[in-house]
């Protein structure tokens, strides 16, 4: 069911591992462009008209209005399970400990007497949260996208998440429940591509934000793409994907049902385990059966996930070279099970997400172990961060100087804006001293 890819005995290459020989979904972001194009035209031109007729088209539901009113925000947290809203609300604590740790404080620098620099850390002025609600329901999205902002001081937010039929064309109860903890009350029944140009645009009903965060499917990304500029993103999150580094010590029962975790979202969702054992790799494929069998979405999501060209075991020659090539891959959550696997995890530089041993599954960081969920996919873990408060915040470098300390320094200034062509620059400096420069210290 899930292949094999054997790189013991291959020399590690100066550059380290080709990651075109690791295990990976096709994404084509790049064609789904011109399929959103002509929605998030058409919803910039009609507004919440063309958000009510995608609605009727891809989610089957007949609505006039988008935006969720505050009674059924109301009614979704009163009707929720108590043990449900008990884990939410431990979810929310928890998130709250880890980002607020995060908030920046500002720092001023004396550069010279008379000269600083401070760098003042301003939060987004509004954003847009999307939740995704397509195959499951993910409240666990809504703490991950506004608990970080709340955190940063973002002044306002939207959540949206797609319509569902089973529940008169508003989003899923849970959903509303969870942005009703989090006093959230502007929330918009609408997904995919037209809820990004939503945000982007605006409509009558919602007013256009400066950046739009969470997780979504192809057409969501495709519009985060085609609409970066004017509006700020977090990242284009593709399908899920999680990667165990695992030696003999570890446990297949452990590693297997962490891979069908992730295999259970989606069937483009990337279940990858690294090893340099053979026997765990055998005990694993033996025991994916087991569980598989015992569990549910196994036709429409686990096996095709498990049995995809996004999924695999690859056989190493060891932990160094096991370690090149979770570094490759960039997974977007990283499992260590191995002998001192915090030292291992240590030595980890390209992850979203880093789960050390046996105890650190992939499922706690998604609900309750206090970091974020939404993390970067697709090897983007090799550049970009997972959602933090840092997401929301912007660093504004404040100057400060007086005449004293300009004029020490407006030599280099003018000889620096000379050799670059720049005359106006340098002039700009002379003219506040009557033409005359003194010379630079």
């Amino acid at each position: 069911m899930i292949s094999r890819i054997d790189l013991r005995g291959a020399a590690l290459p100066e550059g380290g591992i080709d990651r075109d020989l690791l295990p990976r979904a096709e994404l084509d972001v790049e064609a789904a462009l011109e399929k959103v194009r002509p929605i998030c035209e058409d919803v910039r031109h009609r507004g919440t008209a063309a958000l009510i007729d995608y609605a009727a088209r891809f989610d089957g539901v007949t609505l006039d209005r988008v935006r969720v009113p505050a009674e059924a925000l109301r009614s979704a947290l009163t009707g929720l399970d108590p043990a449900v809203r008990a884990a939410l609300e431990e979810s929310i604590r928890r998130a709250r400990l880890v980002h607020r740790a995060q908030r920046r404080t500002d720092h001023t620098t004396q550069v010279v007497p008379g000269g600083t620099v401070t760098e003042r850390w301003v939060p987004v002025e509004r954003v847009g949260l999307y939740v995704p609600g397509g195959r499951s329901v993910y409240p666990s999205s809504v703490v991950m996208n506004v608990v970080p902002a709340q955190e940063a001081g973002v002044g306002s937010m939207a959540v949206t998440s797609p319509p569902q039929s089973g529940f008169g064309g508003l989003p899923h109860p849970t959903i509303l429940a969870a942005c009703a903890l989090l006093g959230v009350d502007e929330v918009y029944a609408a997904g995919g591509a037209q809820a990004v140009a939503m945000f982007a645009y605006g409509t009558e009903e919602c007013r256009p934000v400066s950046m739009v965060t969470g997780p979504g499917n192809i057409w969501v990304a495709a519009a985060k793409r085609l609409l970066k500029g004017r509006i700020g993103i977090d990242a284009e999150a593709g399908p899920t994907e999680i990667a165990i580094l695992a030696d003999h010590t570890a446990d297949p029962v452990h590693v297997a049902a962490d891979l069908i975790s992730q295999a259970e979202h989606d069937p483009l969702a990337a279940s990858v385990l690294v090893t340099d054992s053979e026997e765990l790799a055998t005990a694993v494929e033996k025991e994916l059966e087991v569980q598989i069998a015992a569990t549910r979405h196994v036709e429409d999501r686990i096996r095709p996930a498990l049995s995809g060209r996004q999924s695999g075991i690859v056989l190493v020659d060891g932990i160094e070279q096991g370690l090149a090539v979770v570094d490759a891959y960039a997974a977007e959550h990283l499992e260590i099970q191995t002998e001192d696997a915090a030292a291992v995890a240590a030595r980890v530089r390209n992850a979203g997400a880093v789960f050390v041993g046996a105890y650190a599954p992939v499922s706690l960081g998604d609900y309750a172990a206090g970091s974020n969920h939404v993390l970067p996919t697709g090897g983007c873990a090799c550049h970009s961060s997972g959602l933090s408060v840092q997401s929301f915040l912007r660093g504004i470098h404040v100057v400060d100087y007086t005449r004293e300390a300009l004029a020490e320094v407006a030599g280099h200034v003018v000889t620096l804006a000379e050799a670059e062509d720049l005359p106006a620059h340098g002039a700009a400096v002379k003219a506040r001293f009557d033409w005359k420069v003194p010379p630079s210290k």
